[in-house]
Parts: C-alpha cells; sequence; structure tokens
C-alpha cells in the first residue's frame, strides 16, 4: 500500500479526520478527536501505529514479523506494522479494527452518530 492509498483508506471513515499534533511530518489519524492511526508518510520503510486487542496484537506478533510492540505507544493495546510487510487486505482489517475499537469507547450517542453501535 503506498501512502496516498493508506491515507485515503484512513479518511474514508466516518468523522475521520487527518490531524498533525506532532509536527507537519507526522499524521495522526482521528475519529472525533480519538486517535486511531499514526504514521509518518514518507518514511521509508512506510510504518503506520494501531491499535488493537491484547490478545490479537500478541497473536499479529507472533505470525507477521512485519507486526511489532508500538512504538512510543502502550504496547498492549498498539502495534507498528510495517506496510510492505503485510498484505493490503491484512493491513486494512487492522486499520479497520483499530478505528473500530477507538470508537466503542465513545460515548454511546457518538457511536450511533457514525452508524457503529
Amino acid at each position: 500500500m503506498t501512502p496516498e492509498r493508506l491515507r485515503a483508506f484512513c479518511l474514508e471513515f466516518n468523522a475521520s479526520a487527518e490531524e498533525f499534533p506532532f509536527g507537519p511530518e507526522t499524521s495522526v489519524f482521528k475519529v472525533l478527536g480519538k486517535m486511531f492511526a499514526l504514521t509518518a508518510l514518507d518514511a521509508r520503510p512506510l510504518t503506520v501505529n494501531l491499535k488493537c486487542q491484547p490478545d490479537e496484537a500478541i497473536r499479529l506478533r507472533e505470525t507477521h514479523p512485519a507486526v511489532v510492540p508500538g512504538w512510543h505507544m502502550n504496547k498492549r493495546h498498539w502495534n507498528t506494522v510495517t506496510v510492505s510487510g503485510v498484505p493490503d487486505r491484512l493491513l486494512r482489517e487492522m486499520i479497520e479494527d483499530s478505528y473500530d475499537l477507538v470508537v466503542a469507547g465513545l460515548p454511546r450517542a457518538d457511536r450511533l452518530r457514525l452508524d457503529r453501535p
């Protein structure tokens, strides 16, 4: 997946937005102010930090060398994924799972507005 496709995919989700709280080189993708993905789109190799259920995070790390504990993140809940090291389909699933986990932590009214009860 290219940096452009990664950005576009992250922005496809309801109420998602790209912000730059850590400087212009780091894209932070949020849903209603809560982060679900973090990446430096011009970095090589391209990596992305994604939220993950703790058990699933461990499973992904054990089965995919390109998935490691989240860099500068809570390593129990976040993975850093080298984009070129996983199939596009898996990467898309991990991004959607990250988005869904963040949405699940939002107030019910916000979840209903996003059409993700």
